[in-house]
């Protein structure tokens, strides 16, 4: 791996079991040295933190589809996403694609452009990008050439989803927005009502043919979570089948019940941010402050990841030097990284520099390149 070779000196540093603390951070060859490994740059004033892990995104969508047919492009999409993560602070990202019965943007034909387009791009990208599948459990003539896709498309992260309007559909009754999201599919309306009907009335056969899918799954080695869990007996069913991730449980029960089975929680940042959930599920710094959630989400809003852990330090949740393992620590232990998640001599490179008054991201190191910088803290490096 290679990048620059730093020693960054004058800074509050954020060590694994000591906090913040005026310390020296060196890197070289893409690694945290324990060592000075050469140039020194003053970054007193600034906090030097760990880059942040996003567990779950899909911020990506408007850069890779802007407007309806403007999808021409997807590797220069992927190039603008790599810029806006950089400049929010994400070193590694967790782009989630759909693969759905909706169609258009989120079917399984956008879907494989999306991740082809990210094999051929990742190696010019500075942001370690990686492909999650989001699975309609409904799919289920999908289920048999399933595994042999993800195999092509190079993904290791599988997360279930139902978004079918199950209630309305049981009454024969159309949910609201069919038309628009008929028409976003290339659908006709009554097609899409009929194809909507024809996936609830097999929902019989779902639970048993998970069982058999995700066993296939965990053979081969994939991780897997479940999306909107709303009790805890939902939850149960999804780990016996090995699926040991809850993204966005929507109550406290749910996300009780994984905490007590010894799953991994993932929550929104957008939802700290704003004060809790846009379509009244349970809050999630309700879910921080019961330590019911072990890693923070950008969902749809990059941004919101740093500003959901100040948000918390100024309403009497964890401060800076304890909520930022729900962006860093916390996510690479959802996702399996080992190396990345914490500032300690021989793990990855992949760190922040910011300025602790204003949140404002003044350089962003992912192994060890440089992938952004700005600001006063452009001045000092290149001064």
């Amino acid at each position: 791996m290679s990048g620059v070779a730093l020693d960054l000196v004058g800074a509050q540093v954020l060590r694994p079991g000591a906090g913040l603390v005026a310390d020296r951070l060196s890197f070289a060859h893409g690694v945290i040295c324990d060592a000075p490994v050469g140039r020194a740059v003053d970054l007193s004033g600034f906090v030097v933190l760990p880059g942040m892990i996003d567990a779950h995104g899909d911020g990506f969508e408007r850069h890779l589809a802007p407007r309806r047919g403007a999808m021409t492009e997807l590797e220069t999409g992927l190039q603008a996403v790599d810029a806006e993560l950089a400049s929010n602070g994400i070193t590694t990202a967790v782009l989630a694609q759909f693969m759905s019965w909706e169609g258009g943007l989120r079917g399984a034909e956008f879907a494989a452009r999306v991740f082809r387009a990210l094999q051929a791009a990742r190696p010019g990208l500075l942001t370690d990008m990686v492909p999650q599948l989001r699975f309609e459990t409904h799919l289920l003539d999908d289920y048999d050439g399933l595994p042999g896709r993800l195999r092509d498309w190079g993904i290791s992260y599988v997360v279930f989803n139902d978004h079918l309007p199950h209630a309305r559909l049981a009454e024969g009754r159309k949910p609201p927005r069919l038309t628009g999201q008929a028409l976003k599919a290339g659908r006709n309306p009554e097609a899409h009502f009929a194809l909507m009907r024809g996936l609830h009335a097999r929902t019989a056969e779902v639970p048993g043919a998970l069982d058999a899918l995700t066993g296939r799954l965990a053979a081969e080695g994939v991780r897997m979570g479940s999306h909107d869990d709303r009790c805890a007996d939902t939850r149960a069913a999804w780990r016996a089948r090995g699926v040991r991730v809850s993204e966005f449980p929507e109550t406290r029960a749910a996300a009780q019940a994984a905490r007590e089975g010894g799953d991994m929680v993932v929550m929104g940042a957008p939802n700290v941010v704003r004060g809790g959930s846009h379509n009244g599920n349970v809050p999630a710094a309700e879910m921080v402050a019961a330590g019911l959630c072990d890693a923070l989400a950008s969902d749809y809003h990059y941004p919101s990841m740093r500003r959901a852990v100040r948000r918390l330090a100024e309403t009497g949740g964890p401060d800076l030097a304890r909520g930022w393992a729900l962006v860093s620590e916390g996510p690479a232990a959802v996702l399996g990284l080992a190396d990345r998640g914490r500032l300690a001599a021989g793990l990855r490179a992949d760190l922040v520099v910011m300025e602790p008054q204003t949140g404002r991201i003044g350089m962003t190191v992912c192994g060890g390149r440089v992938s952004y910088l700005a600001g006063e803290v452009a001045g000092r490096m290149l001064g």
